[in-house]
């Protein structure tokens, strides 16, 4: 089981944001905000709650690590440096209100809108969005929406698929080298303002960790993500650990 490193207090600012997975702070340095990783989990839109113990340290190694080579590969991303076991200092962006949906195999919500098997594999790729919206149960909606409301620009829709696609087909690769099938996942992108406040960019932001993709054992199709905790599999801080060991982690 993970254990925690003692490690002095970061400094932080004010608490900005605390969510199902993560609390947000304010940075010491202007334009800089600190992730804390909690171990708390929920599902079904919050109405399941319980808590994958070690899940934050886990979430926030795994983060820094997939960020890390993304970047790499000219993934542009908010991640500046992991701080201690459970935090990581990021820049600070202006979040585009989508959930940006990656489906390599079908799974899921998507399964059962179509009433397809799950596991059943696709032809290709498909990238979906849903509108960040947690009172609404975060809806999927069409490009057109994305474009009608205003949401996002066509020039930025453009710059998201091509880089959800890259980003899909580095991390299929990664995890098929350690033994797993990536089923589906999902990413945030945010705008990072130039210091005249006028011009932006696009760069990817949250995080990536078994609480936002599927991860399927290439052989067994075991589970090895929060479906365990979802669907009452049990196993679920084990399927987190299994993860984390193949991809590296120290915890």
């Amino acid at each position: 089981m993970p254990s925690e490193t003692q490690q002095d207090e970061i400094p932080k600012g004010e608490k900005l944001y605390e969510g199902k997975a993560k609390v947000l702070f304010q940075g010491e340095e202007e334009g800089t905000i600190i992730q804390y990783f909690k171990d708390d989990a929920t599902a079904f839109n919050a109405l399941k709650k319980g808590t994958i113990t070690g899940k934050g340290i886990i979430n926030n190694k795994m983060t820094e690590l997939i960020m890390i080579n993304l970047e790499r590969i000219g993934i542009p991303t908010h991640f500046i440096k992991r701080l201690n076991d459970r935090e990581q200092l990021v820049q600070h962006v202006e979040i585009v209100p989508l959930e940006v949906i990656v489906r390599n195999v079908i799974a899921g919500s998507m399964a059962k809108r179509l009433g397809i098997e799950e596991g059943t594999p696709l032809a290709r790729p498909i990238i979906e969005f849903s509108l960040k919206d947690d009172d609404l149960g975060d809806p999927l909606i069409a490009e057109e929406h994305v474009l009608s409301l205003e949401l996002a620009t066509d020039e930025e829709l453009s710059e998201i698929f091509d880089m959800t696609h890259q980003i899909n087909d580095f991390l299929r690769g990664l995890f098929a080298g350690i033994g797993i099938k990536l089923i589906d996942f999902k990413l945030e992108y945010g705008r990072i303002y130039d210091e005249d406040g006028i011009g932006y960019r696009l760069i990817l932001a949250d995080e990536f960790s078994p609480d936002n993709c599927r991860l399927w054992d290439i052989e067994t199709n075991k589970k090895l993500d929060k479906d365990r905790f979802r669907h009452d599999l049990g196993g679920e801080v084990e399927a987190y650990q299994e993860v984390a060991h193949r991809l590296g982690i120290t915890l």
